[in-house]
């Protein structure tokens, strides 16, 4: 398995100070090959770790599956780089008898960065997947107080973060107690979602109803997108969203929040999940 951090010498300078080279942690970064049956699917620029979970969330938001007896079995498999070190970078996934495989217009006709999920899809008409999970009539409802407590405890959970100072992280919350679940990190936005919602189909939890995912950069279409393939109500970003992302998130009753920072957010749909003095906020009208 590659390094999640790796070390370097750096020179770090400071106006009006002497220059100091010293050790620096950065954040790994090294390809995956995922493939079903043999056949390539996808290759994603990643985080080494979690990886079973990220391959598992990649399906269900690509919509192969749903739960855990679907996909019956993920391996590495072997090979050596030109260093002669097996890194773990191709995993093979088999599907349980009876699912169909991934349609041709799921694979990337090239391999996506860690910034963008999206770059490469063979039809732009599969990324509006359906999802066999409703989200509209999930009777969760929160407080703004507990909202904005989520961007401290997200923070505080960052461990690669704060070595690092590099990586995006997801985090799912219990919408009743605000109990942390599980929080990823990874280079890539999409790829810490998809390592939460994988963790959640190995686990047994799908749909992930009653439950608020929070995202360490920007809401994204495509987060948008996997928060609804894996029935999560509600979701929160500490920066903007984009437009498109309003639009998805509107279409699928979800609850999009963006500029999550303690004490202030932003409600751009959903509100009516709101609660003000224990009272649900009425919609506004357009």
């Amino acid at each position: 398995m590659g390094r999640v951090t790796t070390e370097r010498l750096i020179l770090r300078i400071t106006v009006g100070e002497s220059p100091k080279r010293q050790p620096d942690s950065l954040a790994g970064e090294e390809p995956l090959e995922l493939r079903v049956g043999g056949r390539s699917l996808a290759v994603t620029m990643r985080t080494p770790g979690a990886d079973f979970d990220l391959a598992a969330g990649f399906l269900v938001s690509e919509g192969v599956i749903t739960r855990p007896g679907e996909l019956a079995a993920m391996r590495y498999c072997a090979g050596t780089g030109d260093d002669g070190i097996n890194r773990y970078n191709l995993l093979d996934l088999t599907l349980a008898e009876g699912v169909a495989p991934p349609d041709s217009s799921v694979a990337r006709a090239f391999f996506t960065t860690s910034s963008c999920g999206l770059c490469g899809k063979a039809s732009i008409d599969a990324v509006r997947t359906r999802s066999d999970f409703e989200v509209r009539d999930d009777p969760l409802r929160v407080t703004p107080t507990l909202l904005a407590s989520l961007p401290e405890r997200l923070r505080t959970a960052q461990k690669l973060f704060e070595k690092t100072g590099g990586l995006h992280a997801a985090a799912l919350f219990d919408g009743g107690t605000g109990e942390l679940l599980v929080l990823r990190e990874d280079v890539g936005r999409h790829n810490a979602v998809d390592k939460v919602v994988g963790w959640a189909l190995r686990e047994g939890r799908l749909p992930l109803r009653g439950t608020i995912l929070m995202v360490s950069g920007r809401a994204s279409f495509e987060l948008v997108q996997k928060a609804i393939m894996a029935g999560i109500p509600l979701l929160c970003a500490v920066s903007a969203p984009s437009s498109l992302a309003v639009d998805l998130a509107g279409e699928a009753g979800m609850t999009l929040v963006g500029f999550l920072r303690d004490p202030s957010m932003v409600v751009y749909v959903g509100e009516e999940r709101l609660l003000a003095a224990d009272v649900p906020l009425k919609p506004t009208t357009p």
